[in-house]
């Protein structure tokens, strides 16, 4: 077996990607900021009432652009039959299918993540929140996508586009960390052995971890030096 490798880099991630070759990835996860955080915004950590702060890297000032610059760089990088899997809640989910409607790309599935132990709604005027969207998307309509691999893990079944996976932490305090369960999921779904997948928002390392236990060679990018490190750590571990 083909030792996978592994690259991952610290900084702005539109920058990096300038940088990078085009049509030089296979697939790409990307978890973007949601923009959740805000001075007058809240959630509920441990059943209290808290600040919603996540971090500077949580806070962007014109969205919709950013969304189209990383967009536009990870659509460069991303080979012709490659897919990009784009993660969001209804802060950034939005802008991020209109640019890619906009942009010209092509809309495979709106995925529902259902998460069935989200933490409780503390305010008493709305629904408690208990999905994330992905947007599955590529550049041609001639993608790779296993549909086979997906009826196996659905027990012989066509799979759906809603997802019942319980959200989980796994070796950090990141804000946002996925599951791995849905990251398996994913890269299994859209790949395979010895591809290369990039995640532009690396964050604590959950992609990277799981690309390498799935044998596919993984660049990561991630801003903050705190995460960096953890998700360094945890994915050389692997």
């Amino acid at each position: 077996m083909i030792k996978e490798k592994v690259d991952l880099k610290k900084g702005e991630c539109i920058s990096i990607l300038k940088k990078m070759p085009d049509n030089s990835v296979n697939m790409i996860f990307a978890d973007p900021p949601y923009n959740l955080s805000g001075k007058n915004h809240i959630t509920c950590v441990n059943g209290r009432k808290v600040k919603c702060d996540k971090g500077v890297w949580d806070m962007v000032t014109d969205i919709d652009k950013f969304n189209y610059d990383w967009i536009k760089e990870c659509m460069r990088v991303l080979k012709d039959d490659g897919t990009i899997w784009i993660s969001g809640t209804l802060h950034n989910h939005p802008s991020v299918g209109f640019l890619l409607k906009k942009m010209g790309y092509w809309i495979i599935n709106d995925i529902v993540w259902f998460k069935p132990n989200a933490p409780p709604q503390l305010q008493p005027n709305r629904l408690a929140p208990s999905t994330e969207m992905i947007w599955l998307a590529s550049k041609t309509k001639k993608y790779y996508f296993d549909y086979q691999k997906a009826k196996e893990i659905n027990e012989g079944k066509q799979m759906r586009n809603l997802w019942i996976i319980n959200a989980q932490r796994h070796i950090t305090k990141h804000p946002t960390e996925k599951p791995e369960t849905l990251l398996e999921r994913i890269i299994l779904l859209g790949s395979k052995e010895n591809d290369v997948i990039l995640d532009p928002f690396m964050g604590s390392g959950t992609t990277g971890a799981v690309a390498k236990r799935l044998n596919r060679n993984f660049i990561g990018i991630e801003l903050d030096d705190y995460f960096f490190e953890i998700a360094k750590s945890r994915i050389n571990k692997k």
